[in-house]
């Protein structure tokens, strides 16, 4: 029988728990009770695990971290001095680690799971999962070789523990850090051993599934990173069909896939980020093999499933494919002559890393190669090579310290500045180029045979392009391959050989509107106007200068809008962080069921805590009945453009009237820097 101290803090747990599980949960009054629990001398069992429950409940239902991880370093702190107590004393470990991760404290994190590791080891499922979230940190902060490492320990524990599924894992999961390493000749061996453990996959088929997954993932990755498009078509067209598989409604949740061995209960990713994730490396290769409208609709479909998960879970994963995509689509922008859009992208990629720093460390090079393209495309050719240089200076990745000298090297040869040239050359010679990338050994010929030509040195020009067409047509570069022709046109028709130089340009305008690739359509249109002229055909070459003078003016056009920009600003951004985020005519686009389910819009901006009310009546003048289908009852979309001008640094929108918070999108358009 328990004594009357037992009951008080039994009764107390027993509150906690219903106050927890009641619809709606009142989390304050479970706090209150745990807390309570203290004041009864509980056993060290009850009392550590009291201190997990409030610290695991501070963290997710507060934003009193200290509280929460004074109580988790209690927890932490009782459970080691006693045996038994797996369960508490592992999950306090790992979850004080995670916290100290988020602080940036990782000084702090490691010694705690190395210690959770050491004591784990008779519980094959939390000795697993403190190796995988010690080796994450250490690949975090780019220590690649102790997080391989330990990897190399959970393959061998696991194969020990008879964990065969966990084991795959750890294999594909250390293959993964060496390919990030560009240790390709280390990669393969672990890529060959895992492919055939899973091909002989004896278990669950929903396991295998889920590991052939993750396989053709990275042996995607490995073809897209050696620039093989070509290549890589028959393991993505097996992911693809395998995301299918999984994606299907009759396919179990992953708890069930995890099966019972609890050495197995792992997934790498859940089946909605890997859906996601095949729409990423999708457009990737879409946009490397030069099919920039199917980059643009996988893109579209990636960002729209991503905005469904953030719904539900805002995980920091889903930021990095977002941000990953947005690099993507803004290449493909820039190549199909969309500067403007291109540049929204730029911003949008901005804000996401404005919102979370982390990502801003990781991805700064990236954003100023960006922005050097965009400049090259605008003739910013000084901002175009400033962001070169800052992309080299901020990154330590090989493949784009190459990719920007290679743009670097074009905007010299725009600028007739063969000194700088020349001290870059090295660093791009196709020869020595220290890449394992096919397409940029490809491009650096490509470099090699535009300065010859501007050398007016055509056969040696010629003989750099015909490599590099060998090159791009091997593995279907098709950009490569369309701008390759069009120079070789461009040599034929200066050395007077009409006939070769139509050879070269039509394929190569045919390629282009493939593509679409409008600057190459706007140089091929010029060239075949002047081959029409010298055959004696005005009617075809009028055709070709109408063709040219579309595409200039389309140009022209979207130059004059994009200069017109405030965030063209952004091009003068080399270092530091990003300028104050403002915006002189946000809009807001809302989708509603209909226009009488909107009462009011407020908007904050949480810095400047300046509110504006925006009632009805304002909000949707301008806006006409054919925005609206209540009749159909579909949601539709309506931009609303605000008079007055506020700080959007950070802001919040609430809607008032009638809106399901799945029904509503908010986006902020019109954002610069300043």
């Amino acid at each position: 029988m328990a004594s009357s101290q037992d009951a008080w803090y039994l009764s107390l747990l027993g509150l906690a728990e219903n106050f927890r599980t009641s619809s709606p949960p009142n989390i304050k009054l479970c706090i209150q009770c745990l807390q309570a629990v203290f004041h009864f001398k509980p056993p060290p069992r009850v009392e550590a695990r009291t201190h997990l429950q409030l610290g695991n409940i501070l963290l997710t239902h507060t934003k009193n971290t200290d509280l929460a991880r004074n109580h988790l370093e209690q927890a932490w702190c009782l459970s080691q001095m006693i045996n038994a107590f797996d369960d508490v004393k592992f999950e306090a470990a790992s979850v004080l680690a995670e916290l100290y991760e988020q602080q940036t404290q990782s000084n702090l994190s490691k010694p705690i799971l190395r210690k959770a590791i050491e004591l784990s080891q008779h519980s094959v499922y939390w000795h697993c999962r403190l190796i995988f979230q010690l080796a994450q940190i250490h690949a975090s902060e780019r220590d690649y070789e102790l997080a391989s490492s330990l990897l190399g320990v959970g393959v061998d524990y696991a194969h020990i523990s008879a964990a065969n599924y966990t084991r795959v894992l750890f294999l594909l999961s250390r293959a993964m850090l060496l390919l990030i390493e560009k240790k390709l000749l280390e990669v393969h061996p672990l890529l060959n051993q895992a492919g055939m453990l899973v091909d002989n996959w004896q278990g669950s088929p929903h396991q295998k599934e889920y590991l052939k997954v993750f396989f053709l993932v990275l042996q995607v990755y490995h073809f897209l990173m050696s620039g093989q498009v070509k290549s890589v078509k028959p393991c993505l067209k097996q992911l693809q069909q395998s995301i299918q598989t999984i994606m299907l409604p009759t396919w179990p949740s992953d708890e069930i896939v995890s099966g019972s061995n609890v050495g197995d209960m792992f997934v790498w990713m859940p089946k909605e980020h890997l859906y996601v994730l095949v729409y990423l490396v999708t457009v990737m290769h879409s946009m490397q093999a030069g099919y920039m409208d199917k980059a643009q609709k996988y893109t579209d479909k990636a960002l729209t499933q991503i905005d469904k998960l953030k719904i539900v879970d805002n995980k920091p994963i889903l930021s990095v494919f977002q941000l990953i995509l947005l690099e993507h689509i803004i290449m493909c922008r820039l190549v199909m002559g969309n500067k403007s859009l291109a540049l929204q992208e730029i911003s949008q990629a901005c804000g996401l890393c404005h919102q979370h720093p982390k990502l801003l460390e990781t991805h700064r090079p990236q954003l100023h190669t960006l922005l050097g393209l965009y400049a090259m495309n605008m003739n910013c050719m000084e901002a175009a090579e400033a962001q070169f240089h800052a992309a080299l200076r901020t990154s330590t990745e090989r493949e784009l310290w190459t990719f920007a000298n290679l743009n670097l090297a074009i905007v010299y040869l725009r600028a007739k500045r063969e000194r700088e040239f020349d001290a870059l050359f090295e660093s791009i010679n196709p020869e020595t180029l220290p890449s394992h990338s096919h397409s940029l050994r490809a491009a650096a010929y490509y470099v090699q045979g535009l300065q010859s030509f501007f050398q007016a040195k055509y056969n040696e020009a010629k003989r750099y392009l015909r490599e590099t067409l060998k090159m791009a047509n091997a593995e279907d570069l098709n950009r490569l391959t369309s701008c390759s022709l069009v120079l070789l046109g461009h040599i034929f028709l200066s050395l007077g050989n009409s006939r070769e130089s139509m050879n070269m340009v039509t394929p190569a305008m045919q390629l282009a509107s493939k593509i679409p690739d409008v600057h190459v359509q706007l140089w091929a249109s010029a060239i075949l106007k002047d081959l029409f002229r010298l055959c004696g055909d005005p009617a075809r070459e009028n055709e070709a200068f109408q063709m040219h003078c579309n595409f200039s003016q389309m140009l022209l056009k979207d130059h004059f809008q994009s200069t017109q920009m405030s965030e063209h600003n952004l091009i003068h951004w080399t270092e530091g962080s990003f300028p104050m985020l403002v915006s002189s005519s946000p809009k807001v686009h809302m989708q509603a069921i209909s226009q009488k389910d909107i009462s009011q819009v407020r908007v904050s901006s949480v810095l400047n805590k300046d509110v504006k009310n925006y009632g009805k009546k304002n909000i949707f003048d301008g806006c006409s009945d054919s925005c609206w289908n209540s009749d159909e009852g579909k949601p539709q979309w309506v931009s609303v453009e605000f008079s007055e001008p506020f700080n959007i640094s950070a802001f919040n929108i609430e809607f008032q009237g009638g809106f399901v918070g799945q029904d509503c999108k908010i986006e902020m358009d019109s954002m610069f820097y300043q």
